[in-house]
This record gives structure tokens, C-alpha cells and sequence, in this order.
């Protein structure tokens, strides 16, 4: 299981990093560790990728990524601390405006900063391949 933070400033901006493994943009996030509890998972690994102290709020998504088979659980977050500092995970942490994401980001990311910026109380529920969002009912 993995989960990751959208941590949103006053002004709106969230908080992504470049990953060092394969340089795309995306939400800090990585997979739980066996005995933590999934809160906790989200605050350290937003933590040990940004050196961003985090709030976790809600679940806003979850996502499966339907080739590697596996299931992200994604939080809205406020912030606690903001003393940002890249890791061995990430080559580049920074704040982007919403519209921003969309060039930044593949669609399977981007669209995870979406449902969390949005209102709604119910998470969302979405597959994709890695990069692009897909469609098993095949509507």
C-alpha cells in the first residue's frame, strides 16, 4: 500500500518534489511500512522526501495503478512546518499554482492534486496505467 500528502499552502499552492528514481513531478508519497499506521505513513514520507512537517485532513482518492498492481491512498494536508530540503527520494521540492500541475505532471498525478483541491467529501476512486487515467467499465 501507498499513500502520499497534498499538503496546500495559505495562498494555494501545493507541495511536490521531482523524483530522484525517475524525475517526474508528483505529491511526496512512498509505500507504508508494515507496523505504521496510515496517518503516520503520510506525515513521514512527506516528511523524509521535503523536510515539511505536515497535518493530515482527509482522504481525498484512491488510485490503483492497474500495471504494477498497486493501491495509493492520497491525503489532503495542511502544513505544520516549512523547512524544505531535498532527500536521497527527491531532486527538486517546490510550491506549485494549481494550474501549473497539468503541465508539470503526468495525468495519473496531476489528477490526484485535483480531487484533493476539490470540495468533495467523498474520496475519489480512480485506476490508471502508470501514467494516463483508464477505464475498466469502459465508460
Amino acid at each position: 500500500m501507498s499513500v502520499a500528502g497534498v499538503a496546500v499552502r495559505e495562498d494555494g499552492r501545493v507541495l511536490v518534489i521531482r523524483r530522484a528514481d525517475n524525475g517526474r513531478w508528483e505529491p511526496p508519497g512512498g509505500v507504508l511500512e508494515r507496523d505504521e499506521a496510515i496517518e503516520e505513513g503520510v506525515r513521514r514520507e512527506v516528511y523524509e522526501e521535503t523536510g515539511i512537517k505536515v497535518h493530515v485532513e482527509r482522504l481525498t482518492g484512491v488510485y490503483k495503478n492497474m500495471t504494477l498492481g498497486v493501491v495509493a491512498l492520497v491525503f489532503r494536508c495542511s502544513l505544520a512546518s516549512v523547512h524544505e530540503r531535498l532527500s536521497d527520494e527527491s531532486t527538486a521540492v517546490t510550491w506549485l499554482a494549481p494550474d501549473e500541475v497539468m503541465t508539470r505532471m503526468s495525468e495519473a498525478y496531476s489528477v490526484r492534486i485535483a480531487d484533493a483541491l476539490t470540495d468533495d467529501l467523498a474520496p475519489h476512486i480512480r485506476t490508471h496505467d502508470g501514467r494516463n487515467l483508464t477505464f475498466p467499465d469502459g465508460n
